[in-house]
């Protein structure tokens, strides 16, 4: 079951939730950025191992709701379009950024390796210097920067 709620964080409509099984959805909220799921709480392990790998920021921007869910920052990375993510000194000075991808050059590729695969490189790598800052309320603005938005329309 997919199906569009309001957000327990921001109290936007663009909640989208995916039910993985009985015990398991996933919340990406589209309104606020922010994203979790039903392990995500105080106590779980699966809390336990994102609370070891996130940087600091993300932890800082960490809340839960009622239900005790802990929401956090989402971050996109779609290799061939761009990357969106939270950025910032602190969790009362953060934006979303946006970076799109660019080609990467021939004469450059070996750069670019992929790990663990021989001989073998990326297409394609995030530009640093396209980065573009929005507001935390402006997060399908950075979506729509990386193109995420583009073609759509096509798969209709």
């Amino acid at each position: 079951m997919d199906n569009l709620i309001t957000c327990e964080r921001c109290g936007s409509n663009a909640c989208y939730v995916q039910e993985v099984n009985n015990e398991i959805k996933n919340y990406m909220c589209y309104g606020c950025g922010f994203q979790t799921n039903s392990l995500m709480k105080k106590g779980e392990k699966y809390f336990d191992e994102q609370m070891e790998l996130l940087p600091y920021l993300y932890k800082e921007l960490m809340g839960e709701d009622y239900e005790g869910k802990v929401w956090m920052p989402s971050m996109v990375n779609l290799p061939q379009q761009g990357m969106v993510f939270a950025n910032g000194k602190n969790g009362q000075s953060w934006k979303w950024a946006g970076v799109k991808a660019v080609p990467v050059k021939e004469e450059e590729k070996e750069k670019y390796p992929i790990p663990n695969q021989k001989g073998k490189y990326y297409e394609y790598r995030m530009d640093m210097e396209t980065l573009k800052e929005f507001p935390e309320n402006e997060y399908m603005e950075a979506l729509d920067f990386i193109g995420v938005f583009e073609n759509s329309s096509d798969e209709c």
